[in-house]
């Protein structure tokens, strides 16, 4: 290997500090903190208009979601100008120093002098590049502090939100229809492990929530046509496997499995009436998160927090459901759910309106 001449260090040298001198020149003029900051306001002014979309595409739940973008939009005009003007104060005491530092590296790379003459104005150059470069994170590191616990709320939310709008879009592609005044708490991809421990032949797609139901829909493309074991055409299965009443639920339990435990399942123990007494699912979600959410659901604790008010008619419905086939006098042991309009005696087969 050749040991570069003094020269090519010097051009070399010199080549670094024009490079770093470009990336200055945007850092200096705050770019890409004014980028966040203009970013985060974005999203701080649009919160409402996300909400109100969430609200007619028929997310029931988190009444307080409306305030929340409230007290964010107010919070964010109150610390907002101040961040602003720091902003502009910082990029024009650190403009004041670049501009210097601009004129003498762009002389130093004009200069045709011996290579041992230029080291030490370039070792100089390069010292103060480097504290200009300290200077600027400095003043970026102290503008962030400003509103740091602020924007961790804020992209909470937006990822919240974000989630949210997934789950509904995949409630809108589903093959099932809701219930009335069932709604949807949350979706996420699922394999369906049938047996206890996932297979590759398992069935894939989108495991549902609602606030009175479990469901899981099939939705993956299968091959129909294999050629030398390569597949050459595939088609679509969709369709609902099983749906289950939350109120079947009688143990959830979370688990991590895989490679460095980082596959997320979850194994729900059902009762007696149920037609399984438990399913099992790999999730792309926290295992946790979903612990968390079906026991809610089962507590009815999302009822709680409604925005979107159930319709007194069909709760009037359920409350005045019989308890006995009229037909035979068994008991009806099928779970009447809000929305139902119909329910059949397990004995006689007698079909009874509510």
């Amino acid at each position: 290997m050749t040991t570069p001449t003094l020269a090519e260090e010097i051009k070399s040298d010199i080549r670094d500090l024009e490079s770093s001198l470009r990336s200055l020149e945007g850092d200096a003029r705050m770019s890409d903190i004014r980028d966040h900051v203009e970013d985060l306001e974005t999203s701080v002014n649009g919160m409402d208009r996300r909400i109100k979309s969430l609200r007619e595409s028929g997310y029931a739940f988190e009444k307080d979601l409306e305030e929340k973008a409230v007290d964010f939009a107010e919070e964010w005009q109150g610390i907002a100008p101040n961040i602003k003007v720091k902003i502009e104060k910082e990029a024009r005491v650190l403009g004041s120093s670049l501009r210097p530092l601009e004129r003498e590296i762009t002389q130093l790379a004009g200069k045709t002098a011996s290579p041992a003459t230029l080291r030490p104005a370039a070792s100089k150059l390069k010292a103060r590049t480097e504290a200009l470069e300290t200077r600027v994170e400095a003043a970026e590191e102290s503008i962030r502090g400003e509103y740091n616990q602020f924007n961790s709320e804020v992209q909470k939310i937006k990822s919240h939100l974000s989630k949210l709008e997934k789950m509904l879009t995949r409630f809108s592609e589903a093959t099932f229809e809701l219930l009335a005044t069932e709604a949807g708490i949350m979706a996420v991809k699922a394999v369906w492990a049938k047996n206890g421990k996932e297979r590759k032949d398992d069935p894939e797609g989108i495991l549902y929530l609602t606030d009175q139901r479990l469901l899981f829909e099939q939705k993956e493309e299968i091959a129909t046509k294999k050629v030398l074991f390569v597949t050459t055409e595939k088609e679509l299965v969709q369709e609902l496997r099983w749906d289950i009443p939350v109120a079947s639920i009688e143990e959830i339990k979370a688990t991590n499995e895989g490679f460095m435990n980082k596959d997320d399942f979850i194994q729900v123990q059902l009762s007696g009436d149920a037609p399984f007494s438990s399913v099992y699912l790999h999730i792309w979600q926290s295992s946790d998160d979903w612990k968390i959410l079906l026991k809610r659901a089962k507590a009815k604790e999302f009822d709680a927090t409604r925005a979107i008010e159930i319709d007194k008619a069909v709760a009037k419905k359920i409350k005045d459901a019989p308890t006995e086939c009229p037909s035979c006098n068994g008991a009806l042991i099928e779970e009447i759910l809000r929305g139902m309009d119909r329910i059949r005696c397990e004995y006689c087969g007698t079909v009874i309106r509510l």
